[in-house]
């Protein structure tokens, strides 16, 4: 198959149907569907080229490779395996999570974190306990956009059995639009929207976040130190700064140049681990 899909979820389009016959390649025609096992070739930009294969859990494309000038980026599907306490969302977006497990939390969280870098305006997303308002610690107060009561509509769409795609879309992408919004916006783990606009501060008595924990799901990656702020500026200081203050949340955070990061506590090695999804969100 040859495509040009948008990232991470499936959208409708027209896609170029080619098959190989020996050596060569035959185009056979155009589907508007992409049925299971085929792989899809997207060309992003110029230079840059991302071959993905459908996940039909939840209706999203896997990337298997990067291809981006003369950088090859191989995913690593057996990275819940290797990086120790690896976000579940990061586990999907590998490929790693089989249909059985793949949860209806993660694939919204996926089409949020896909939302939020297509807009191309940067943001960060804070995903906190739900009932817990220990992380107003961290946030300055007062909260010039608090949702009372919280906006549940994703969250309730998240909890249908069968829910209509297009209801779905409009609901993460208000979310996810939020996220332009100078400021942090946050939701609970059921998806209920918090705040928007939120400033992120130090929690009393913590101490400053120096250094994280950087990997990246690919082979041949390896696991790097470095400070919050050469990740990409503020914006991700200050997440890493809430998530090293609470432990039980995650941060999500895109840069206007399409970088996105996950920002997750690692109870085993007791440091903020930033895990860069950049290629499989493409």
């Amino acid at each position: 198959m040859l495509s040009k899909v948008a990232p991470a979820v499936e959208r409708p389009g027209i896609h170029l149907g080619v098959w190989q016959t020996g050596d060569d390649f035959h185009v056979w025609g155009t589907t508007r569907e992409v049925p299971a096992f085929c792989l899809v070739v997207e060309v992003v930009a110029s230079g840059l080229i991302v071959v993905k294969h459908r996940y039909e859990a939840f209706g999203k494309f896997v990337n298997v490779a990067v291809l981006e000038g003369d950088q090859i980026k191989i995913v690593d599907e057996g990275v819940g395996r290797i990086i120790p306490d690896c976000p579940l969302v990061v586990s999907s977006l590998a490929g790693a999570i089989d249909h059985k497990s793949a949860a209806g939390v993660t694939a919204v969280l996926i089409q949020l974190a896909a939302s939020m870098r297509l807009h191309g305006r940067g943001g960060a997303l804070l995903v906190v306990p739900s009932g817990a308002e220990s992380w107003r610690e961290s946030i300055v107060a007062p909260v010039l956009y608090a949702v009372d009561p919280p906006y549940a509509e994703l969250s309730h769409l998240a909890c249908m059995k069968t829910v209509d795609p297009d209801d779905l879309k409009r609901a993460v992408d208000a979310i996810a639009g939020l996220t332009a919004v100078d400021g942090a916006t946050i939701i609970n783990d059921r998806y209920d929207l918090l705040a928007f606009g939120a400033k992120i501060s130090r929690r009393r008595g913590s101490t400053p976040v120096e250094q994280v924990i950087v990997t990246e799901p690919v082979e041949g990656s390896e696991k790097t130190m470095t400070t919050p702020t050469q990740l990409g500026g503020t914006r991700h200081l200050s997440a890493a700064q809430f998530v090293h203050d609470q432990h039980d949340s995650m941060a999500l955070v895109a840069s206007q140049d399409g970088r996105f990061t996950i920002f997750k506590w690692s109870p085993r090695e007791e440091f903020v681990h930033a895990h860069r999804v950049d290629a499989l969100l493409l």
